[in-house]
Order: C-alpha cells, then structure tokens, then sequence
C-alpha cells in the first residue's frame, strides 16, 4: 500500500495559499485606490479650476496647490467663493460660495467668523477651498478652527489649514491685502447667510 507522503502536499497548499493571499490583498488594494480616485480630484484638474477662477496663471498659484497636495493629498472637493473681512486688531470675515464634491453633490454655502490680526484695513477676496474626508455636503455645516502655524505664503497666494476631526479645508486666496491674521479664529459654515459672526 502506497503512503501519501504529507511533508510534500502540505507545504505546496501552503505556498498556493500564501501566493493566493498575496494577489487577493494586492486586487483589493488596487480596488480601493481605482475607488479613492474615482472620488477624489487629481491635482492637474484642480490646478485648471483654481486658474479659471482666480484669472491669473500665477506660478505661485500651482505651487501651492502642490503643496497642498503634498500634506493632505487629493481633495473630495472643492468651494469657490468670495470673501469680505475686516480688522481693526480683531477682524470678521463674511464669505459665500459653491461646494462641489467629486461624487457630484453640490451647495451653496455661506461661512462667517472672528479673527485676530496686527493690521487695520479692509479687503474682498476670491477664496478657492481644497476640501478634505468630507463624508456629505451636509457635513460641512458647522465651525471649523484654523490650525496654527499652517499658514504659507508663495509668490502672493496664500493657504491655511482649517480643520475639525477628520475635515480638512484649506482656503487658498490670491493677491496681495489678504490678513494673515485670518489664520487665526475659526470660520463657521453655514446653509443661509447669517450676520452674527458667531
């Protein structure tokens, strides 16, 4: 009688099993990455939107945008708006604009709140918003810090860090009579136009 001889077959079926497993977590990552991107922008089609809107094809503007890329990666989406502040050491900020989502919601959104700066003055500002693991639209509705220190000049574009829990937005404005001292506060975005910078 012929013995199967075990010391052969089981260390194949663990080998086809290993190399098995290797190729399904390889597919399956490579099926989450096709999904991240479907959902996301890449940075040339941001850089393209964030030109039209601006008007300038500034160097600094891409170079920004590629910084931003660099710490956050690709956005979910983005808000194109317009800003008024104000500051006579402590500023308020008023703002409207669009959100749109890679998935294809879109909303109008307002957004006021408090700042403190060293200048006194008053500007209107075009305002291009990166945002960032925003499950919903709905999700943006409610007040978001700035983060110290995450303010970057380049070539006269301007970006800042807002962030609450996972949400990241990064503001980027363009021109000169930005405060910096926006940075500084937080920014409450709202579904109607509210005058209390609350």
């Amino acid at each position: 009688m012929r013995h199967l001889n075990l010391n052969r077959i089981f260390p194949s079926a663990s080998r086809i099993f290993l190399l098995g497993l290797v190729i399904s977590l390889f597919m399956s990552a490579q099926a989450r990455a096709a999904e991240a991107d479907q959902n996301t922008y890449d940075q040339d089609s941001i850089v393209k939107e964030a030109k039209e809107f601006f008007g300038e094809a500034t160097e600094g503007l891409a170079k920004v945008i590629e910084k931003v890329f660099k710490e956050q990666g690709r956005p979910v989406g983005y808000i194109k708006g317009e800003e008024l502040s104000a500051a006579i050491t402590v500023g308020l900020s008023y703002g409207k604009g669009d959100l749109v989502l890679k998935n294809g919601e879109t909303a109008k959104v307002f957004w006021q709140g408090p700042s403190i700066g060293f200048d006194l003055g008053f500007n209107a500002s075009k305002v291009f918003t990166l945002v960032y693991n925003l499950p919903s639209k709905h999700d943006l509705y409610q007040r978001f810090p700035g983060v110290d220190g995450s303010l970057y000049w380049i070539a006269g574009v301007g970006v800042n860090y807002q962030r609450r829990q996972d949400i990241v937005l990064a503001p980027i404005r363009l021109g000169a009579g930005w405060r910096t001292g926006a940075s500084v506060g937080y920014l409450h975005y709202t579904r109607e136009r509210s005058y209390l910078p609350l």
